[in-house]
């Protein structure tokens, strides 16, 4: 696996000075994958266009293995990956732009602040069926389970160890803005998702409640100081070594321009204090 999310700012700045000015022609990059990284991409992109007004940035969604296969396709520029690259992947190059964390999820009228690994699985594979078992109240659990090919469902199942035959979900969604909606309207629901995505919503006001997982909370402190569990590399990847207009905005993702906008949505940039 060719990873560089490792590198430093100070190579990425020196990557982005050696790329020089874009060419004051139009010049178009196209990415595509997942429904996490792509807000923030989309903002990296708005502000990169801004200093280059000849460059138009296209950020679609679909998951993150839309972005791996339609950067081997040659469909797309770069792919957003909300994960590492897996073994089978080695072809391509990674970068992480940021880090974030999957944080399970339920309305925020239920009395459940924590849950167990233990119990997560029980929930999800369909052996506890009743919130009375931990804690809750004698309602039946409504299991939302992400669609397959997204890195969210990929995350969980290997933290809990289980097969994605194995959950028996009652509903089926796709990006985490369905998921947000879901469970905020279901108060006897179920749901992960990225966790910068949900404070961003619980700011907002929507009425759903990020658990703790085995009694550390999930935030984006306890992302950054590596003690919760369920987190990951916000990835761009390539086919190939980056060169051109690629290698600038790469380079641009990973420099101390965008902080402000991976922390804006709760993102943790990679080098922070």
């Amino acid at each position: 696996m060719r990873n560089h999310g490792q590198i430093s700012l100070i190579i990425a700045g020196l990557l982005w000075l050696l790329a020089g000015a874009v060419d004051a022609a139009s010049q178009r990059l196209i990415l595509t994958g997942s429904s996490t990284v792509a807000p923030l991409v989309g903002e990296m992109a708005r502000r990169f266009e801004s200093q280059f007004p000849g460059v138009r940035i296209d950020v679609q969604t679909g998951g993150s293995s839309r972005g791996i296969n339609d950067v081997r396709k040659g469909i797309a520029d770069i792919g957003m990956v909300s994960r590492q690259l897996k073994q089978n992947e080695n072809d391509l190059y990674a970068f992480t732009i940021a880090l974030d964390g999957i944080s399970l999820i339920v309305h925020a009228d239920s009395p459940i602040v924590s849950l167990s690994k233990t119990q997560i699985a029980d929930m999800f594979t369909g052996q506890i069926t009743h919130w009375s078992v931990v804690g809750g109240t004698d309602a039946r659990i409504t299991v939302v389970n992400k669609a397959e090919g997204r890195s969210t469902l990929e995350l969980l199942l290997d933290y809990l160890e289980l097969k994605n035959s194995e959950i028996k979900p009652h509903i089926i969604i796709g990006d985490n803005a369905q998921g947000i909606k879901t469970v905020a309207g279901n108060r006897n629901a179920i749901g992960y998702l990225s966790i910068g995505a949900a404070e961003y919503e619980v700011k907002r006001g929507a009425p759903i409640r990020l658990l703790a997982l085995d009694g550390v909370q999930a935030s984006v402190k306890n992302i950054h100081n590596g003690s919760f569990p369920l987190s990951r590399p916000l990835n761009l990847v390539t086919a190939s070594e980056p060169q051109g207009l690629i290698r600038q905005f790469i380079a641009f993702a990973q420099s101390s321009q965008v902080h402000d906008l991976i922390k804006s949505q709760y993102f943790v940039p990679v080098d922070a204090d």
